[in-house]
């Protein structure tokens, strides 16, 4: 299996509004609401400050703003598309985008083939950015090209916050996970008190999700791994004032938390039970 990760060039500053608002019309949304996310999108200005001198304001004349909800949503709108110019499995979260396909054959050495895409959308891709990511045993390594511009393997990728390998080794991502929650750990154990009602919350809610984002991906197969994961919960209940001198087993049952290990379990039980009910 090949992955090509595509990069757009300042993806969410260059979106045409006019293709935009065609796009949205041609996707069934009544005339009102194109209406109001044109107004919404026209009539923007900006301005640059460098050392104190601020430049005179110009229009904005294209993109989505970001650090919003509809930010990515229009942008999903207008690169939907782009799924209609393939003939290889296509997935996309907002401007982070990714091609697969088997590569057993020799014409699998084709052009991806969205430069055609790009420019009628007025869109450009960072082709520096753009790798290949070479999966399994015996892989040819083809090499592929955008337009004429030959796109470079890679060895690892950082795709939606995972490292992803081309031999898929986990233990990267662990060692990842485990120095953020360990740092977001550090910083509440100097800044707050070491009350139940205080730390217990503040676990709950920075310090475990880095542990469990997305672990259905590189949940940790090997008990050194497992452990290097453990060791951080078993820290921070460690640092919780009244059970610390009981064993981690007892600080478990005392503070109603279940092991790292039996959550992913859990996780997984509970996903099982959605596909086998059609949920």
């Amino acid at each position: 299996m090949d992955v090509v990760y595509l990069d757009f060039s300042q993806a969410f500053d260059t979106v045409s509004h006019n293709i935009l608002t065609g796009k949205l019309r041609k996707c069934g949304l009544d005339t009102w609401t194109v209406r109001w996310t044109e107004n919404w999108l026209n009539g923007r200005t900006q301005s640059v400050v460098i050392s104190g001198a601020e430049s005179s304001r110009r229009p904005v004349a294209s993109g989505v703003p970001q650090g919003s909800v509809l930010g990515p949503i229009l942008f999903n709108f207008f690169s939907n598309d782009l799924r209609e110019e393939l003939e290889r499995t296509f997935s996309k979260f907002a401007d982070d985008t990714k091609l697969g396909g088997v590569a057993d054959a020799l014409d699998s050495c084709a052009r991806p083939g969205q430069e055609s895409w790009a420019e009628r959308n007025l869109m450009k891709f960072h082709k520096d950015k753009c790798r290949v990511l070479h999966l399994g045993r015996n892989n040819p390594m083809h090499q592929y090209r955008l337009g004429a511009y030959l796109l470079e393997s890679s060895s690892v990728e950082r795709d939606l916050r995972l490292l992803v390998y081309s031999k898929l080794p986990m233990s990267q991502q662990c060692a990842l996970v485990v120095k953020k929650a360990n740092g977001i750990l550090w910083c509440i154990k100097n800044v707050v008190s070491r009350s139940r009602d205080v730390l217990l919350p503040l676990y709950s809610a920075l310090v475990r999700p880095p542990l469990e984002y997305s672990v259905q991906f590189w949940a940790p197969q090997f008990k050194k791994h497992e452990e290097l994961l453990e060791r951080v919960q078993r820290r921070a209940t460690k640092m919780i004032s009244g059970p610390e001198h009981l064993s981690y087993e007892a600080r478990l049952r005392e503070l109603g938390l279940f092991s790292l290990k039996k959550r992913r379990l859990r996780g997984d039980l509970i996903n099982a039970y959605k596909y086998l009910q059609g949920g």
